[in-house]
């Protein structure tokens, strides 16, 4: 077993956080264990500036650190796994998802909701998927694009002069923000970006030493749901262009609806063949501006998520998404 492990993430302290739960669980698993971090600037820290539909390719928060592994300059990358793009290097592998925290969408305001925001009101994302559903939502709502990392996206709310700002629930928690969140935005209104809420332990494929040493921290119902939700992305094609999302669950064993803690309204519950090895998956693809939203829901086994993914994007396509797919080529969800 080895003595040392080298890990490589991105540099912000959101990112820095993650992978030191990372190392810590490893550590707990693995006494003696000796970890080192090493950080990697990516385009995307570096061009913080620019919108992230306005940077051309995919992954550009995890291009240089995927770069990194492949060269060896560490054994293993922990990215946030929504910012994974739908297809990625064949010589790479996800070694483990741990389990998963809140993936829904956050409002950070000095109102309780988004419905007690005053018409016409300013909220800060870089998010086109965010953007197109809560326009869907609330049409009178304007958005301005603030990047950075979570601190600096909320100072600059204050800042700025606008109502609030919507994150990754995960996110201001992870960082000990809580106390930020005013409300935690039901997937009905705002389903979120595939993947989030998880983390992905990547490492290269060829490499099983390293593979036995982190998969114990594979979570099995995060690695399907996550599955299923990254197989939707992957045959829509969703990108920074395409506003996508999406959300599966686990199906208990009393047959509630898993959806439903997470919704505005509650839902059908899933059909009663369904067990507690199935899944319920909920996606979206609409236009930028929140005209033109396309929803579904299929239910599956969570062993049948790749097929599960790819059946509800086939249904949203035959439904008429079809022409927005072809507006978006990098592989990517926002």
């Amino acid at each position: 077993m080895m003595s040392r492990l080298r890990i490589g993430t991105r540099g912000s302290p959101l990112a820095r956080y993650q992978a030191e739960l990372v190392g810590s669980e490893l550590q707990r698993h693995w006494p003696g264990l000796e970890i080192e971090y090493v950080y990697v600037r990516t385009e995307g820290d570096r061009r913080v500036a620019v919108p992230l539909d306005q940077i051309a390719g995919q992954g550009v928060f995890v291009k240089e650190i995927q770069s990194g592994l492949l060269r060896g300059d560490f054994d293993v990358a922990v990215h946030s796994m929504k910012d994974l793009p739908g297809i990625t290097p064949t010589e790479l592998a996800i070694a483990a998802v741990p389990p998963r925290a809140d993936p829904r969408d956050a409002l950070a305001a000095a109102v309780a909701t988004l419905e007690d925001l005053p018409r016409a009101s300013t909220l800060a994302t870089s998010s086109p998927r965010r953007i197109a559903q809560l326009r869907a939502h609330r049409p009178d709502l304007a958005f301005v694009l603030v990047r950075g990392n979570v601190e600096t996206r909320l100072r600059k709310v204050g800042e700025q002069g606008l109502a609030g700002a919507v994150l990754a629930a995960a996110g201001l928690v992870r960082l000990g923000l809580a106390e930020r969140i005013t409300q935690y935005i039901p997937i009905d209104v705002c389903l979120p970006q595939v993947g989030q809420g998880a983390l992905a332990v990547e490492i290269r494929a060829a490499d099983t030493t390293t593979q036995r040493l982190v998969e114990i921290l594979d979570d099995p119902v995060a690695r399907a749901t996550t599955t299923a939700e990254r197989a939707f992305l992957r045959r829509l094609g969703g990108g920074c262009q395409l506003p996508v999302g999406a959300l599966a669950l686990p199906v208990s064993s009393e047959g509630q609806d898993p959806l439903a803690p997470f919704m505005a309204a509650e839902r059908p519950r899933p059909s009663p063949h369904l067990g507690p090895d199935s899944i319920v998956l909920r996606g979206f693809i609409g236009s930028r501006d929140g005209s033109q939203i396309w929803r579904g829901q299929l239910e599956g086994r969570a062993a049948e998520g790749a097929e599960l993914g790819g059946r509800l994007a086939d249904q949203l396509l035959a439904d008429g998404a079809e022409t927005l797919r072809r507006e978006s080529q990098d592989g990517r969800a926002c």
